[in-house]
């Protein structure tokens, strides 16, 4: 283990002059990153508590230096594994060697390799056991003299089966065509003109496109490789999967093979120029072509992966990080038509307290029965909000509860849509089963969707962040890229709001850095047999959870009212004398101190400076002494929709929406206006100015006022225009960033405790 560490410091410590110029950061920040990272720390603590040590780089310089890392650690292991290969075989020169020591890609790499690479039965490999070497070295020597039939009838051979002069040609020329193509620099050659001039070209597949498509805008397409976005390479891409396209790289050959002949030495006064010249093209197009159009493709598929999973991270990251309404008590209902809506009441803290269903289109009796069950339940726990689902028969839903309460005179109870996608993932799920082992599916569906609305960050974490819908092409992308992309957005999420230790779920704490699913269950566990935890240091009395656990994890927890006034804050306890020491210097308690915002102002940062705690951290220190546990989040705000406004058919060019960003996109973003189906506001439409990545003016969750431009009623398409001031005030992106108290239990602002009619609905008394 020890020299297995031991190999991977020098290996890394070989790559740094290569990252350094590849990140433009000083080697000595990167060679601190790789000395933490191979400690065990993780990135969100690397970030938070060791600012010094990297000179203050952020979770996104650290996670490339760590993907970076990754790639030459495996890159170093596929250098040895060929070297290891080659040597064995006993071709390994002192030159080969020395080209392959100073590879620095995987291609260039494998292109070293491919003449000593163990492969299948090939034509050259034929013709060499007929003994047509020497005549292919004659060719590619391109001598000045010689008749080419002549020199070949020395090899006719009814043993060996070369019946004449051509084959005997044709073979040598096998053989050439084959050296040509394991030929490292030649393959270079072509893969940087298949990289840089290459155009992407797509068509439509006959009898497949009778009916409109998606993909209409591809059906004769061609775009440079170089330059063509994400989005239109996956969207080609799938039109390929879903048989309505074909695409491939095209390339005008003529320039390329000129350079080969180059590279070859071919001589046009040589009597054996047409076949070193035929050689070539049949090298180009059989074997290096092919081989490199496939390479060049999966690199630019690879790019529209890590263009488009960058996208989904930023789109999910945006999600979990949406303002909570808080601790505060929830009724939540799953619409639904003719199974009726399902319905769930949650107290302030999430827990479940009862059900029912309520159905709302299956005639007026149920439906005035319905009514009557809505009120009481209002009245009976008292909710601050109604959460309802936003598919199918949701806007209905969401009238049917407004009108409801309006016509009881029930006051101050926000009705709210909520996104529940990938909802139905967790109530099916194994973690949704033993939650709630005893209810239905869609029971579980509807306490989610609350919750969602309480705490979003703390429901979404149980669900693959696959499922919830971050972004378009997420089935298209290489899916172990994309989900530890999106695993890195959820862990750092998660540390960055921090959690409270006495009443997060296993899941939740799974997530904290340095903890996992197994400690996880282990915190719970003791939790649920010794009580609540009184101190961060209580941890460390948890089965398994050693020293380096509690480092990397405890400045992500939060103890409410533990026997330490810092257990609530973001300070790491490794700094609790520290704190201690400057509330000495104040003349104060740190529990006076703590929460005092006057007494943190008086802090000169400059007066404990040493070498392991720098500006960085003080200043960080100083923060949370002012707002201890405060939450990053934004305060919350009820979004609106039209209530005239339901269905597609209802929408009119001209009309002004207010909407919910769902997904950005390279190409601009995808708004909810209460319709079941998302508008796109292009690039080109989210605002007057020019912009180039729509993530400048939106972010997902966002509330925007936008104009319908355009509905296509047949193919279900809004165009919407964000452009002459119809975004709201509050920034860019119509948001409000207000800071208030919170210890993972954010709180929204006060609203008044509901009002009711004691007769609502002719006689009814509550």
């Amino acid at each position: 283990m020890v020299a297995d560490k031991q190999d991977n410091e020098s290996l890394d410590a070989s790559s740094i002059p290569r990252l350094s110029a590849e990140l433009n950061l000083p080697p000595r920040q990167i060679l601190a990153v790789a000395k933490l990272l191979f400690e065990g720390s993780t990135i969100p603590f690397i970030a938070r508590y060791r600012k010094e040590v990297t000179g203050n780089l952020d979770e996104v310089q650290i996670g490339k230096i760590e993907e970076r890392l990754q790639y030459y650690r495996e890159l170093e292991e596929r250098r040895q594994t060929i070297l290891d290969s080659i040597t064995d075989q006993g071709k390994l020169t002192d030159d080969l060697k020395a080209r392959i020591l100073a590879c620095t890609t995987k291609n260039a790499l494998e292109d070293l390799y491919l003449p000593y690479k163990p492969k299948r039965r090939t034509r050259a490999m034929i013709a060499r056991e007929k003994g047509l070497e020497p005549l292919a070295a004659r060719i590619l020597e391109q001598p000045l003299t010689g008749e080419p039939a002549t020199a070949a009838a020395a090899f006719v051979s009814r043993e060996l089966k070369v019946e004449s002069a051509d084959d005997a040609l044709a073979g040598a020329r096998d053989i050439v065509a084959e050296i040509i193509s394991e030929n490292a620099e030649i393959r270079t050659l072509v893969r940087h003109a298949f990289a840089t001039q290459s155009l992407v070209v797509s068509q439509a597949v006959p009898d497949k496109t009778r009916e409109p498509t998606k993909f209409e805008q591809y059906y004769d397409f061609k775009e440079k490789a170089a330059d063509i976005p994400s989005h239109r390479y996956l969207a080609i891409r799938r039109g390929e999967a879903e048989g309505v396209l074909r695409q491939a790289l095209s390339l005008d050959s003529a320039p390329i093979l000129d350079r080969i002949g180059e590279s070859v030495k071919l001589n046009p006064r040589s009597p054996f120029a047409p076949h070193l010249r035929a050689a070539i093209e049949d090298s180009y197009k059989r074997l290096i072509s092919p081989a490199v159009e496939t390479d060049v493709s999966v690199e630019l598929k690879m790019k529209a992966d890590r263009a488009a999973v960058e996208i989904f991270a930023r789109n999910l990251r945006s999600l979990l990080l949406a303002a909570p309404l808080g601790g505060r008590p929830i009724i939540a209902v799953d619409p639904g038509i003719r199974t009726g809506c399902k319905v769930a009441a949650l107290d302030a803290t999430g827990k479940f307290l009862g059900n029912t269903t309520l159905y709302i289109s299956q005639g007026e009796r149920q439906e005035m029965e319905a009514r009557i069950d809505l009120v009481k339940l209002a009245a009976k726990f008292q909710p601050a909000a109604i959460a309802v689902g936003n598919g199918t028969a949701g806007r209905e839903t969401e009238s049917f509860i407004r009108e409801t309460l309006k016509k009881a005179n029930v006051r101050n109870i926000l009705v709210i849509q909520v996104n529940e996608a990938g909802a139905s993932v967790y109530s099916a799920s194994e973690v949704a089963r033993e939650e709630f082992p005893d209810l239905d599916v869609t029971v579980r569906g509807a306490i989610s969707i609350g919750r969602r609305l309480q705490d979003p960050l703390a429901e979404l974490v149980k669900i693959d962040p696959k499922s919830i819908g971050v972004g378009q092409y997420q089935h298209d992308v290489h899916q172990p890229l994309l989900a530890r992309k999106l695993d890195e957005v959820v862990v750092s999420c998660v540390n960055h709001v921090g959690v409270e230790l006495n009443t997060a779920s296993a899941f939740l704490l799974a997530r904290v850095s340095g903890i996992g699913g197994g400690l996880a269950k282990k915190i719970i566990s003791h939790r649920d047999k010794t009580g609540a935890f009184r101190s961060r240091a209580d941890l460390l009395k948890v089965s398994g959870l050693g020293p380096k656990a509690f480092e990397q994890a405890a400045g992500f927890l939060r103890i409410r009212e533990g026997s330490h006034p810092l257990d609530a804050s973001a300070v790491h306890p490794e700094r609790y004398a520290l704190v201690e020491t400057m509330a000495r210097d104040l003349g104060v308690s740190v529990k006076d101190l703590v929460g005092n915002a006057a007494l943190a102002d008086r802090i000169d940062i400059r007066k404990y400076v040493t070498p392991d705690v720098g500006e960085p951290t003080l200043k960080d220190i100083v923060a949370e002494l002012k707002k201890p546990g405060r939450d990053p989040r934004e305060t919350f705000e009820a979004p609106g929709f039209r209530d005239d406004v339901t269905t597609l058919e209802d929408l009119k060019p001209g009309m002004e929406l207010m909407g919910i960003v769902t997904n950005v996109t390279a190409f601009g973003a995808f708004v909810d206006v209460g319709v079941h189906q998302d508008g796109l506001v292009h690039v080109s439409e989210l605002a007057d100015r020019f912009v180039s990545d729509p993530a400048e003016v939106v972010q997902t969750g966002d509330r925007i006022k936008v104009k319908v431009l355009d509905v296509d009623v047949q193919r279900k398409r809004i165009a919407l225009s964000a452009k002459s001031g119809t975004r709201p005030a509050g920034g860019e992106a119509g948001k409000t960033a207000t800071a208030r108290p919170s210890n993972n239990k954010p709180q929204a602002r006060p609203a008044p405790r509901p009002q009711f009619n004691a007769n609502p609905f002719g006689g009814l008394n509550l």
